[in-house]
């Protein structure tokens, strides 16, 4: 079993996500094995907070090349979690913003 630091990697710090934090939703790099369940109890347990919905999504790793050598990056999932309306602000992101 995954630790609840190991399924959230980073959080991702976008124009669009620092829109979407005045109405409680943070976006996050996480595990792509991890699904919505474990998602919402990593972000409790590590940020203290009531999550009260979340949304996952796949992001295709795109095609690069370096001069003739040819590969993928690699594919990653996004998760945007939604606080209840009781629950705190999550700090790290507030005193980025």
């Amino acid at each position: 079993m995954k630790s609840s630091y190991d399924i959230i990697r980073k959080p991702i710090m976008t124009e669009r996500s620092y829109d979407n934090m005045e109405s409680k939703k943070y976006t996050f790099e996480v595990d792509r094995k991890a699904n919505k369940t474990e998602i919402k109890q990593a972000v409790e347990e590590v940020f203290g907070v009531e999550v009260a919905d979340v949304n996952t999504m796949t992001r295709k790793g795109k095609k690069k090349r370096l001069g003739k050598y040819e590969g993928y990056r690699s594919t990653k999932k996004i998760a945007i979690v939604k606080l209840t309306e009781g629950s705190k602000g999550i700090e790290f992101f507030e005193s980025m913003g």
